[in-house]
């Protein structure tokens, strides 16, 4: 982990006293919005969606599919 040096130290108490700091922290906390969750469940086809296009940005090379052969798995 690193150490702050004394100037940083300063800056972020500073920061921790302004209201106005704390006023818009607390507005981007209560806007913040999750993709994934669809009426507080998440939405498997939006993650899987998001992963396979994400796998096709970054060029990742797709595994061959094998079928998990086990019975009886309970989640």
């Amino acid at each position: 982990m690193a150490h702050l040096s004394d100037a940083e130290k300063i800056d972020l108490k500073r920061m921790g006293a302004s209201a106005k700091f704390r006023e818009d922290m607390a507005f981007v906390e209560a806007h913040r919005h999750n993709p994934f969750v669809v009426n507080g469940k998440v939405a498997a086809d939006t993650v899987i969606s998001f992963l396979t296009e994400f796998n096709a940005f970054i060029n990742h090379e797709p595994r061959p599919f094998k079928r998990i052969e086990d019975s009886g798995m309970l989640l």
